[in-house]
């Protein structure tokens, strides 16, 4: 019966696509617009839908995340058509062109005000074209889902979901649980290593924790092992004494017996010697059913792989402003606040992809809820990054992405320099510093010296807490310089 019901869905689904195609060689802005927004639900249904089902077969997995590109591409473009201001693009001065965009904001009048222009049509027919052509490709994928095992999920709303997941990695979380669920051919002997590769803080570390929660692989594998950089290089490792490494995850007695799964966390350069070594002891110790992964920012373990390596990147910009909008407005329908909509969309291309950032602005914005609040963060965010620009050729949020010291100022206090000086994170069990970040960079905390500021703790494993070491200085002004000048000018 399920069957059935798919099918008759997924032939109407593909009448109706087509009607719209049909009806759209030459539509007006309205209906190129509403159409876009009926492809993008359908979409979206078809994401949860397949979200709670484990998906072995890796080309659905590839065609799923297409869908999944293309409905983050879609809402991007749809919003940028909707926000977007038209009325500063002929400005000359950068300034000017601010100061039109917040008082045109201030008096804009009807739900979408930029959608009178019909020249930016044609990224608008471009993400409809792309995402009802991708609907389409997935159309008998909605049929064949019902035939996968359904995975235990509470339904929750997309906010709160976003918090308690890995936004952007789901098809990566299935892509390690399938190798780590995979069964070598029998008589195997060679244990299967599978590199995860990628930048510093992009979630490598995350995404494993993520993995190796899950109820399928805690029931393959009678232990989870991990180990660190430290614990790799040093000739007295634990795992040659009986397989007794560090065991952060306990499993049932019922599971004793059948494999090991190593998890190997690589901050610096591989050590060839400890790695022969860790992975002689591992055949010795499990002849069968172990599993290693290796992270690192480092493209050189891709060697020890037995498999194609899985490599994070960045969000993209479509992704990062659906993860940020959706942070941001939480259970708020965003379409009831265009011009906070459209600010948010600012804000959101100022942090250049950061999801600290993202978690920061996101809580700073929904704790105050006012458009004169907003276009003040917007406008001191503009500020401190386009300085920074000026100053060094770098975006500052790409260099707290790479962990580098940054120099930012305070929105309530720019009589003072804030710095971040090194970033690091704190497992679950360690204390945290009482001081929040948003409240340094936009409130009014009166502290000076060297602190710890806490940024934010994650809702997933391994439920870290993120902190900078920081530091305030008082800004030194040219004016006092000026005067001492003058007064030795005058004495000579």
């Amino acid at each position: 019966m399920e069957s059935f019901l798919s099918a008759v869905l997924g032939e109407l689904m593909t009448r109706s696509i087509n009607f719209i195609i049909n009806k759209c060689f030459n539509p007006p802005v309205i209906a190129v617009e509403d159409s876009l927004q009926r492809a993008l639900l359908r979409a979206e249904v078809i994401i949860e839908e397949a979200m709670g089902i484990h998906i072995t077969n890796q080309a659905m997995r590839q065609l799923l995340g297409m869908l999944i590109d293309a409905m983050h591409r879609g809402y991007y473009t749809l919003d940028t058509f909707r926000y977007e201001p038209q009325y500063a693009e002929d400005a000359k001065d950068q300034a000017v062109s601010h100061f039109v965009f917040l008082s045109k904001l201030n008096s804009a009048t009807g739900p979408y005000f930029s959608r009178t222009s019909a020249r930016n049509m044609g990224p608008l027919r471009e993400a409809l074209g792309r995402l009802t052509s991708v609907i389409v490709d997935v159309d008998e994928l909605v049929v064949f889902l019902m035939s996968y095992p359904r995975l235990h999920r509470q339904p929750y709303s997309m906010h709160i979901l976003l918090g308690n997941c890995m936004f952007g990695r789901q098809m990566e979380v299935e892509h390690v649980i399938n190798f780590l669920l995979h069964k070598q051919p029998h008589g195997s002997e060679g244990l299967e290593v599978l590199p995860i590769i990628g930048p510093a803080r992009i979630g490598k570390s995350t995404l494993v924790a993520h993995v190796c929660k899950d109820e399928r692989i805690r029931d393959h594998f009678s232990k989870l092992l991990f180990l660190h950089d430290h614990e790799f290089t040093d000739d007295k490792l634990a795992f040659r004494e009986g397989c007794g490494m560090k065991d952060q995850n306990s499993v049932s007695k019922s599971n004793m017996g059948k494999g090991l799964l190593v998890v190997l966390e690589l901050a610096g350069d591989l050590n060839e010697d400890a790695w022969n070594k860790l992975y002689h002891a591992c055949k010795q110790c499990v002849p069968s059913g172990c599993k290693i992964i290796i992270t690192s920012r480092s493209d050189k373990v891709v060697k020890l792989g037995t498999t194609q390596p899985l490599t994070l990147k960045y969000l993209s910009h479509e992704a990062y402003w659906y993860f940020f909008k959706t942070l941001t407005f939480g259970s708020i329908d965003p379409e009831t606040h265009p011009r906070l909509t459209q600010l948010a969309m600012e804000i959101a291309r100022m942090q250049s992809g950061s999801l600290n950032g993202a978690y920061i602005t996101s809580s700073l914005l929904r704790d105050n809820f006012d458009i004169h609040f907003w276009c003040k963060v917007l406008s001191f965010l503009r500020g401190f990054v386009q300085n920074y620009l000026s100053k060094f050729g770098e975006n500052p949020f790409d260099l707290l992405n790479q962990n580098r010291p940054v120099q930012l100022g305070r929105m309530a206090v720019p009589s003072e320099v804030f710095m971040i000086c090194h970033q690091y994170q704190r497992s679950s069990q360690e204390e945290v510093p009482e001081i929040r970040i948003q409240d340094v960079i936009y409130g009014c905390v009166k502290t000076r010296g060297k602190f710890e500021a806490l940024v934010w703790r994650s809702q997933i494993p391994p439920y870290y807490s993120y902190v900078h070491t920081c530091e305030i200085r008082e800004l030194k002004t040219t004016g006092a310089k000026r005067k001492r000048s003058m007064k030795g000018g005058n004495k000579s």
